[in-house]
């Protein structure tokens, strides 16, 4: 009796360790992304003093249409920069009704031969849609376990092509075409989905990481580093 009731509690603590293995793994999916709306909306109080993650409720009595548009002229062509890219992003920023939706949009212009150069968007999964002209893209998974660390996972899209970039993970876009230029629209799942370009992020800080620390990191010279932390690294994120 006292071995079956042994098992007994052994089974009832591997049970309740389970549950609450599975109701931490439900939570965290839970906060991983924009906290879900409680009402119909919540539109952005820009003027509001008070900080929160997001932005404060408007009164909902003071809404009006006006608060959830924006004559964006997406469909307007923009000039690519440096690198020979635009992004224009519509998020909570411009929109004050997108708080709490967790969406947003961009269109993102390339010139013949443009990038959008290697980023990520630390609080958005991208979709991205090709209009018009052809992109090469792909993206690089994290440092995972063999044989899938740093798997580098690419598509060359067509007008009408679709592709998502997961949330988090380094992404590029570029158009091959030496003589056209190519025009996508992005979808992404945050009000604020916020981008890192990795070029910008590590040799263009401020102020600079040491020269010592990115010299060891790259596995090259000192200065190498210091030859690419003089460039100027120019934002394409409008």
């Amino acid at each position: 009796q006292k071995s079956q009731r042994h098992k007994n509690e052994m089974a009832s603590s591997s049970s309740f360790l389970l549950l609450a293995a599975l109701l931490a793994l439900v939570s965290w999916q839970a906060t991983a992304s924009d906290p879900s709306p409680l009402q119909d909306f919540c539109v952005a109080d820009m003027n509001s003093p008070v900080r929160v993650n997001g932005f404060v409720c408007k009164n909902p009595m003071e809404v009006n249409a006006d608060d959830f548009f924006k004559a964006a002229n997406l469909d307007k062509p923009r000039v690519p920069n440096k690198v020979g890219s635009n992004v224009t992003l519509i998020n909570v920023m411009q929109i004050a009704g997108l708080n709490t939706l967790g969406i947003s949009i961009a269109r993102i212009d390339y010139a013949p031969l443009g990038q959008n150069p290697p980023h990520t968007h630390p609080r958005a999964t991208e979709i991205l849609t090709v209009l018009e002209g052809t992109l090469y893209v792909g993206f690089v998974t994290s440092n995972q376990p063999a044989p899938n660390r740093n798997k580098f996972l690419s598509k060359v899209l067509n007008k009408g092509d679709v592709f998502v970039f997961p949330v988090g993970l380094i992404h590029f876009q570029f158009n091959p075409n030496p003589h056209q230029p190519a025009v996508a629209i992005a979808a992404l799942s945050s009000q604020n989905p916020g981008a890192i370009t990795i070029a910008n992020a590590v040799f263009g800080s401020d102020p600079a990481i040491s020269d010592d620390v990115l010299a060891k990191a790259f596995q090259v010279e000192k200065n190498t580093i210091d030859y690419l932390q003089a460039q100027f690294w120019e934002n394409n994120h409008y």
